[in-house]
């Protein structure tokens, strides 16, 4: 029975769990907390404590597992040197401790930073404007020089969780400016199921942009909650600058994840919102 590891059960991490141990794989979840760690404390795989930001020897038991997925969160508000201390000081601290067989490190497709509007794919520049993602893409090259792949997802929703959703429903969504700024999202479901893939499957190690099949502008996602909510549409407003994840306007292609076999259920964020229980 193939084992695999997977760094970090937040919202994306424990699906993925879920899915390889239904999969028929040998699971252990790593988490940065007791807390998180007693969340998942009904699960039918063992969850660890542990912080990855420093060095520290693992279980022989899991050494040299078949896989390792590398999925943390630098938390709310996180800076600089919380992403660096999650994201490569963390996943060059499992490598080495896990010696696994292959990994699949978590990425963003935040280290595009176009804002054109134009079509990105795994060939597309990479220039970020901001630190954090520019680390990101450093934690991409350790991941690749191990072996390894990654998987770069746009915005993650899914049950009990979409950002654009809450804002819209509790009055704070705005429309920036006519509302052209094109947005890529990827349920966590579909996301799961694409780490499953890649790492599981016979799928060669590279970089695969995880996202749907269909990269809305903002004033069409706002116009799908208002229809499926029966309210009017969001006022509009100023683009905000400083979001977290950089202002950027670009459609993320996920061509290169279909042609290995791999689709999403939800092919586009309407399809969600009109599914009973997706989000």
């Amino acid at each position: 029975m193939p084992k695999v590891i997977i760094v970090g059960c937040g919202f994306l991490g424990e699906a993925a769990a879920d899915f390889f141990y239904t999969g028929g794989w040998q699971v252990l979840g790593v988490c940065a907390s007791p807390e998180s760690a007693a969340r998942l404390s009904g699960k039918p795989y063992p969850v660890r404590v542990q912080d990855v930001t420093r060095e520290f020897s693992a279980d022989p038991a899991w050494c040299g597992a078949d896989g390792l997925v590398h999925s943390v969160s630098s938390g709310r508000g996180g800076g600089v040197e919380a992403y660096r201390a999650v994201y490569w000081h963390g996943l060059r601290n499992v490598l080495y401790a896990f010696q696994p067989r292959r990994c699949l490190f978590t990425g963003s497709t935040s280290v595009f930073g176009q804002i054109d509007g134009s079509w990105v794919d795994e060939t597309s520049p990479t220039e970020p404007d901001r630190q954090t993602a520019r680390i990101l893409l450093e934690a991409e090259e350790l991941a690749l020089a191990s072996g390894g792949s990654v998987a770069r997802l746009s915005g993650l929703y899914g049950p009990g969780r979409s950002v654009l959703m809450r804002k819209f429903l509790s009055g704070e969504a705005v429309l920036e400016g006519d509302g052209d700024r094109w947005i890529n999202q990827i349920h966590r479901d579909d996301a799961a199921r694409a780490v499953v893939h890649l790492l599981g499957g016979e799928v060669p190690p590279g970089i695969f942009n995880v996202s749907d099949n269909t990269p809305a502008t903002q004033r069409e996602v706002y116009g799908w909650l208002a229809e499926f909510a029966g309210k009017p549409l969001p006022p509009r407003g100023e683009p905000d600058r400083n979001r977290k994840r950089a202002w950027t306007s670009k459609r993320v292609s996920n061509a290169k994840l279909r042609a290995t076999g791999w689709f999403p259920r939800y092919g586009s964020y309407r399809e969600a919102v009109f599914a009973p229980g997706a989000i």
